[in-house]
């Protein structure tokens, strides 16, 4: 009970600045998801390309994204490029960051979804004229789409969690300015409790709506296949 009491006593000064903190952490996660989206779209077509060098570079590249830690490409952007003389802010550091990670992630998304769609679909599509890149667009991307959204919404959720991280290099989002509220009460349980809730908030939904799509994907695909035998039962002669 007193726990609640404390929390309940420090709302007023604890929640605009919390409030402030999840807005930015937001926007971090959103600034850095649609350049993961961009940059895994990017990387995927690159691997379908007919040159074994742009294939390459797209494969080495996704390596190493996904094998070397996330708070070393941060301190690399945000304390490494300034000695080449390249300055940027402590958002936009931690934006890029989480983009160039997450889109080696994603490009494996759009991979596993690409994957899905029957490769006679691509031939016909480019013996109909369609450059690569049409194809890509047009003809495979759409229909890859319902197969990627539950990993995408994975992917963002872990995004949303890994942009705490980037409290590492000055963000003032949620977790740094948690981390300031507590050096001024000296209440970390409390602190970081309500800072956790904030979290689960809004990862909690996001997971329900993965659970959903794929409960809804998973259940059309059952129904494609029970018709299908149906028709094959159909079709056999009595």
């Amino acid at each position: 009970m007193d726990f609640i009491e404390t929390v309940a006593a420090n709302l007023n000064d604890w929640g605009p600045r919390l409030a402030a903190g999840l807005v930015m952490s937001l926007a971090l996660t959103c600034a850095g998801f649609t350049l993961a989206f961009v940059l895994g779209l990017l990387l995927e077509y690159l691997r379908t390309r007919s040159s074994a060098a742009i294939r390459a570079a797209a494969a080495l590249y996704v390596v190493v994204a996904r094998g070397v830690p996330i708070l070393v490409i941060l301190y690399l952007i945000y304390f490494g490029m300034p000695g080449s003389g390249i300055v940027i802010s402590a958002f936009a550091a931690g934006s890029l960051g989480l983009g160039l990670v997450y889109g080696a992630y994603l490009s494996e998304v759009f991979r596993a979804g690409l994957s899905a769609i029957p490769r006679g679909q691509r031939e016909a599509a480019l013996a109909a004229g369609l450059t690569p890149g049409q194809t890509f667009r047009l003809v495979l991307l759409p229909q890859a789409i319902r197969h990627m959204l539950a990993p995408l919404l994975v992917n963002l959720i872990s995004l949303l969690k890994d942009s705490s991280i980037c409290a590492l290099i000055a963000v003032p989002e949620l977790t740094l300015t948690s981390r300031a509220i507590m050096s001024e009460s000296f209440l970390p349980l409390h602190v970081f409790a309500l800072t956790a809730v904030l979290y689960f908030a809004l990862a909690w939904p996001a997971s329900l709506a993965v659970r959903l799509i794929e409960k809804r994907l998973s259940y059309g695909t059952a129904t494609k296949s029970a018709r299908d035998a149906a028709k094959q039962l159909l079709a056999q002669p009595a």
